[in-house]
């Protein structure tokens, strides 16, 4: 399963995130039918991932998190005893805060 940058393709909810949220920046990725968002804040990193047609499977889970864990976070800068994870079978939505200095 290739990941794949698509953020061009969905200019609209990029727009639409950084207008109403606190975001700072907002990533779309498509890995087939399952797709992950990605958005930084001052505060925090948001991934969610979903797939409208079946439940993510946890292979899936794993490989987009760690993609994401390895490309896209900064580690040394997440507060890990306070991540916060929705996990249901068609969305994962993880939230990692940022640690204040």
């Amino acid at each position: 399963m290739k990941i794949i940058n698509v953020t061009n393709n969905f200019r609209h909810l990029v727009d639409e995130q950084l207008r109403n949220t606190d975001a700072l920046t907002v990533e779309v990725y498509s890995a087939g039918n399952t797709t992950a968002i990605f958005t930084t804040a001052a505060t925090h990193y948001e991934l969610l991932v979903t797939n409208k047609h079946r439940a993510i499977r946890l292979d899936e889970r794993e490989r987009i998190q760690n993609f994401f864990l390895k490309k896209r976070l900064d580690e040394s800068i997440i507060d890990v005893k306070n991540i916060s994870i929705i996990d249901e079978p068609k969305m994962l939505e993880i939230s990692y805060p940022i640690l204040r200095t």
